[in-house]
């Protein structure tokens, strides 16, 4: 079983990261919601508050399998500020674990230089900032151990996308079935 990191910052997308935590923890995954700003609480973009797991400096991040990025504004730009996690979101590129990014997020691999020769998507009026990818307007695109989504409309895709990975795509199959969802 995989073990996930969401990771969250002030200003993002509600719905795009808690719709990955929830159906990943449908699915028996483990998932930790971990806050970069040292606090217990985050608020999303839309003023949302939301009781995180762990915070960054409690994290072992070699008992994770995935580190999960949520998009929004500014919690992208938040997210590619924490230096810490920028090194350890190349490290798990670098080993071949998995990271995956929805919405703006995605652009943060991109200026990392991640998406080299990969197809990628992002939120529209994104995509300039995804260097060197194929970029496409798929709902997901999983190149490798690069996972990325469009935006809040495809978030239910991109969660069942990464429990997939884990569980097995019949089972995420079933887990769509179970929530009524529609792709």
């Amino acid at each position: 079983m995989g073990k996930i990191a969401v990771f969250f910052a002030e200003g993002y997308e509600e719905i795009e990261a808690l719709t990955v935590v929830d159906i990943c923890r449908r699915c028996s995954l483990t998932v930790d919601m971990v806050s970069v700003t040292r606090e217990q609480v985050v608020h999303g973009s839309h003023g949302i508050g939301v009781q995180m797991d762990q915070v960054y400096e409690e994290i072992d991040f070699d008992r994770y399998d995935m580190l999960v990025l949520p998009g929004g504004m500014p919690g992208t730009k938040n997210l590619e500020a924490h230096q810490g996690l920028m090194e350890w979101v190349d490290r798990f590129y670098k080993e071949g674990k998995y990271i995956a990014a929805i919405c703006a997020a995605p652009s943060i691999f991109g200026h990392r230089g991640i998406l080299e020769g990969r197809r990628a998507c992002s939120y529209p009026g994104f995509e300039s900032h995804l260097k060197g990818a194929q970029v496409t307007a798929g709902p997901v695109e999983m190149d490798g151990n690069v996972i990325t989504s469009r935006g809040m409309g495809t978030a239910i895709d991109f969660g069942l996308a990464i429990a997939g990975i884990f569980v097995g795509e019949e089972k995420a199959a079933g887990m769509a079935e179970a929530i009524v969802y529609r792709s």
